[in-house]
């Protein structure tokens, strides 16, 4: 029970993290804000067995699109909390530590770069982008932020 509990709590408040960054770069920076709705058009299409897509632009809408990525996206949060609980263990939540935190949150941008990329027909690592370089950069800098989430929450919840 306390491997669940650890990981939705760590996994949500460091996606929240994650989304709150992403808000600033749009506040101060004028970035795209964090909005999931192709995110949700493909996980919706993930769901039936459809992974890849020239262009998820393109693909037919789906039903409550943005909430499906909202949800998948926090969804996956948790999966990532949960496993860096399942390698670190359990004791890492009770003394959480930031090398293991930070590991994960690098390590991560993998399955943005390649398979939600060119699941969504962005290109392994978004080599279809205006500019590919800024999109990875940004990227990766979200994923640290999202490591830190992950360390700062579990530190924060660290006597549950």
């Amino acid at each position: 029970m306390h491997f669940i509990l650890h990981s939705l709590i760590t996994g949500i408040c460091a996606t929240a993290l994650f989304d709150l960054w992403g808000l600033a770069l749009h506040l101060v920076f004028g970035e795209p804000a964090p909005a999931w709705a192709r995110g949700g058009r493909w996980f919706a299409y993930l769901a039936q067995g459809t992974v890849w897509h020239e262009d998820i632009g393109l693909a037919a809408p789906v039903a409550h699109e943005e909430a499906i990525g909202w949800a998948g996206h926090y969804v996956t949060g948790v999966v990532f909390a949960a496993t860096l609980l399942a390698i670190w263990g359990l004791d890492w939540a009770h003394a959480p530590t930031l090398a293991p935190a930070l590991i994960v949150g690098v390590v991560t941008i993998g399955l943005g770069w390649f398979v939600m990329s060119p699941g969504m027909g962005g290109g392994i690592a978004a080599s279809r982008a205006a500019s590919p370089w800024k999109v990875r950069g940004l990227g990766l800098l979200a994923h640290v932020v999202f490591g830190f989430g992950l360390y700062f929450s579990a530190l924060a919840t660290s006597g549950l």
